[in-house]
């Protein structure tokens, strides 16, 4: 039986997990202890740093395993780099892993590339921090070049508030440095894909739905199809193949956000792997194959063929996210099988008695909806349905999120 080593065991490798073992696959899982949902699904676990390298690839050595990734998450992506070259694997290279997972060298590598993107300066200082926004001019973004879920990442509107965003990257940060970025107008969509042996096997556009937070964007959801028009289309597929070139992207999937003003498409950032938010369940659902598997294919050395249905059905997700730190008092669980029972898919990360915390970035999800249309209002409606049957600490989240 083959092996596969899957990084991480959150919400968002669940899947990936669940799909290698019903492809007939041993899955051996790594994550630092925690409450991971991932660790009851794997054949085998290890409780170890996904940013570990040595200690990751002298596991997969002894394991044997036949290839290794992860979905969600960046900070995984270099290791998984790393342990390919060591063992001679297919998926991502370790140059290329390396560029991705530290969004300065990544805007280095689209400069070089002639990637249409936003300009940037690193910071090293809060004093360069001043001297880059000055001279790029506010608003900023300040980012944690190292981070995912939109950790470290602020919206600076003047001078006064830039040392606070600095502070803040940096203490997510494993470097020493920030990014300071041109806040690009327009609207920012997801696009993601897949490439292997040099072709780029799909590049899939999506809506984005976010929420607010200091000034900065969280994931709250997306749905496709990316409605625009063909000259629009055009565009996005030339950057973001531009992009993939640049950072040297093969064998793996990859997730990019991108902001589309007019006609004028910037790719803001590119990872060496599948987006989180249920984007490769919506991928599935709208091209008409599992993604996840193709995922694992690619991550094996097998020919990925991304042929689905040439029906493409619109589709959403959306994250459930709480307003305020609680605990989870009560589920209507009645109440949820019946909007299951419509076609709903409803995911709970917790049940009652565990702990939520206030909406801070896109790892603060209590769970998600997916559904199979792409009308946002009547999402809205299913959503404000699954707030009305959880409870923290007694009153309802519909109660909650009105005030």
């Amino acid at each position: 039986m083959q092996k596969i080593m899957i990084l991480g065991a959150s919400i968002y490798q669940v899947p990936l997990i669940r799909t290698a073992r019903r492809k007939g696959l041993s899955t051996i899982v790594a994550s630092i202890p925690g409450d991971y949902p991932g660790f009851s699904d794997a054949d085998k676990v290890y409780f170890i740093n996904t940013t570990d390298k040595e200690g990751i690839l002298q596991v997969a050595q002894a394991e044997g395993i036949s290839g290794i990734c992860t979905s969600g998450t960046d900070v995984a992506v270099a290791t998984i780099g790393y342990v390919n070259e060591k063992m001679g694997l297919a998926g991502v290279s370790e140059d290329a892993a390396v560029k991705a997972c530290d969004k300065y060298r990544m805007k280095e590598a689209f400069r070089e590339g002639g990637v249409s993107a936003s300009r940037f300066i690193k910071a090293e200082t809060p004093e360069e921090a001043y001297k880059a926004a000055d001279e790029i001019g506010y608003p900023v973004v300040v980012k944690c070049v190292d981070s995912s879920g939109s950790r470290g990442i602020n919206v600076v509107e003047e001078r006064s508030g830039l040392r606070e965003a600095y502070n803040e990257a940096i203490k997510y940060s494993r470097k020493k440095y920030v990014l300071i970025e041109e806040k690009l107008g327009g609207v920012e969509i997801g696009v993601d894909g897949m490439v292997q042996d040099g072709e780029i096997k799909l590049i899939a556009p999506h809506q984005k739905y976010t929420y607010k937070h200091n000034g900065a964007t969280i994931p709250a959801g997306h749905s496709y199809p990316y409605r625009c028009s063909d000259e629009v289309r055009a565009e996005i597929e030339k950057q973001a193949g531009k992009a993939v070139k640049a950072l040297g992207l093969d064998n793996c999937a990859f997730n990019s956000d991108v902001f589309v003003d007019g006609n004028d498409v910037y790719i803001i950032e590119m990872g060496g792997r599948a987006g989180a938010t249920c984007i490769p369940e919506l991928t599935s659902i709208y091209y008409g194959f599992d993604f996840y598997e193709k995922m694992i294919d690619n991550a094996l050395g097998k020919e990925v063929d991304l042929t689905g249905s040439d029906h493409r059905t619109p589709c959403m997700a959306k994250l459930l996210m709480s307003p305020v730190d609680g605990t989870i008092s009560g589920i209507d669980n009645a109440r949820l099988d019946e909007l299951r029972a419509q076609g709903n898919v409803i995911g709970l990360d917790y049940g009652v008695g565990h702990a939520v915390e206030k909406m801070y970035n896109g790892t603060t999800r209590i769970g998600h909806l997916i559904v199979k249309n792409d009308d946002e209002a009547a999402v809205n409606s299913i959503m404000d349905e699954i707030y009305g049957a959880i409870y923290v600490d007694g009153r309802s989240m519909r109660e909650l999120w009105a005030k």
